[in-house]
């Protein structure tokens, strides 16, 4: 029934404070998953997503940041005539 059961795992063992077991098993009962085990592996899947959202956020500001207003200039000229383009021939 869940995405987990093919992929290849890996057993450990950790050692986690109350609080931490009871949110897992709260997990488990509100995302219906098979186990306690799943239900941490996709709170930890949860947060490796995040992690890479806010690295990916990170790079597009400094981009921002760093790039000279002329290649910012030009950019937005071309996505004001993308965008114009899009619209033509479409019916009201």
């Amino acid at each position: 029934m869940t995405m987990q059961a093919t992929v290849r795992k890996m057993k450990r063992s950790f050692t986690l404070t109350p609080e931490s077991v009871a949110f897992v098993a709260q997990t488990r009962l509100k995302r219906q998953t098979g186990s306690d085990s799943e239900a941490l592996d996709l709170l930890l899947r949860e947060a490796m997503l995040e992690e890479k959202r806010r690295s990916l956020e990170a790079a597009t500001k400094e981009y921002y940041d760093t790039v000279p207003d002329e290649d910012l200039a030009e950019q937005s000229s071309w996505a004001e005539a993308t965008a114009a383009n899009m619209w033509i021939g479409i019916p009201e």
